[in-house]
């Protein structure tokens, strides 16, 4: 029975040196390798021209370099392209290219499906599938920079997809490693966002490990109101979670703030008595604050905050001092919101052979 091959394009720096350890190569190999995948998107071993003929058939042989496959690509009108990528378990996933005047965003999955079942966001009604592994995760910048090369590359990597990235901390850990590194996709740290519902025990530990970028989906800014529409603030509760970021900060020797993220949900949470309740909470703390218009979807009650409404909370913020910013919505002649994508396929499968199927929709 033939062996299994070593997918290597979700290996590290570190770990393809040990790997070409393994095959008695020198280490300087693992550079040359993450060259020809993450900078010239070549992922065929026989087109590595600085490998000699015999290393290229024996890497032919023992690994691949395999990247998820894209089912569907959908573009809006301003440009933005929706990708379903299905993983080789069938599990269905989205990544979000987005234009904007200056970068390329990237929005990436961490996850198939989600545990965290916040009210907002049918993602978590499909349930949990399964962690995306490293080249499942890092598979998705690849194809951004190399499915489509007519596009620019990517500037700005932003874990705000399908999932909770600090769920699958060492995955996409690794991954954040490889976006980083030099002979890899050589990004810088600003330019990563690690976004996360609050899982306060790795927030706690992640200073030690990494300093991109951090936000929390915040959505709240009461325990009670919280507690209803981000269930794991159950678990762990504001108080818990701010410390959290400002412990994540001060071990930060350049870090200077975190992005609080806050969907503005019609007559839930986007009164001027909440924008108080959110100075009040975020006080002390250096951030700045991204306001998010609710994506509404099939299936669900909420609505998105009327335009006055929004308004009226983005102006108050401002005069309390904060950096406010309102999100623009993009993509949605392509159900642009993370999830619709998969959303409308399960609902499809469901019409047609499977009763089982649900609705999901992630919200960037």
């Amino acid at each position: 029975m033939q062996k299994e091959k070593i997918n290597l394009l979700g290996f590290t720096h570190e770990r393809l040196v040990e790997f070409f350890d393994s095959i008695d190569q020198p280490r300087f190999r693992a550079s040359q390798l993450l060259k020809w995948i993450h900078q010239r998107g070549v992922i065929d071993f026989m087109l590595m021209t600085d490998f000699s003929l015999e290393l290229r058939n024996n890497l032919s042989v023992i690994a691949e370099v395999k990247p998820p496959s894209v089912e569907e690509c959908h573009v809006s009108p301003e440009g933005t392209k929706k990708y379903l990528i299905k993983l080789e378990s069938g599990s269905m996933i989205e990544m979000v290219k987005i234009p904007e005047k200056k970068r390329m965003t990237l929005c990436i999955s961490s996850q198939a499906g989600c545990a965290l079942q916040c009210t907002f966001c049918a993602t978590g009604a499909q349930g949990f599938e399964k962690n995306l592994s490293d080249a499942e995760i890092i598979g998705q910048l690849w194809l951004a920079n190399f499915y489509d090369s007519s596009s620019p590359l990517i500037s700005n990597v932003v874990f705000m997809g399908m999932g909770e990235p600090l769920l699958n901390v060492e995955n996409v850990l690794s991954s954040i490693s490889l976006m980083l590194h030099q002979n890899a996709y050589g990004l810088s740290k600003r330019r990563i966002t690690l976004s996360t519902s609050g899982i306060v025990p790795e927030i706690n530990k992640l200073a030690e490990r990494t300093d991109v970028s951090l936000a929390i989906s915040l959505h709240a800014a009461n325990n009670i109101l919280r507690d209803e529409i981000v269930p794991i603030n159950k678990k762990y509760p504001l108080n818990d979670l701010l410390d959290a970021c400002k412990q994540y900060l001060n071990n930060q020797s350049k870090r200077k703030t975190i992005t609080i993220e806050y969907i503005l949900i019609d007559g839930i949470n986007d009164s001027i008595e909440h924008a108080k309740d959110l100075v009040k909470i975020l006080k002390g703390l250096p951030c700045k604050i991204n306001l998010i218009p609710f994506n509404p979807f099939e299936g669900c009650d909420y609505m998105r905050s009327k335009e006055d409404t929004i308004k009226d909370f983005k102006n108050f913020l401002v005069k309390k001092g904060f950096i406010t910013t309102l999100r623009i919505t993009r993509g949605d002649a392509i159900d642009g919101a993370c999830g619709q994508l998969v959303g409308n396929l399960k609902k499809s499968v469901k019409g047609k052979n499977n009763k089982n199927s649900i609705n999901l929709i992630n919200t960037l």
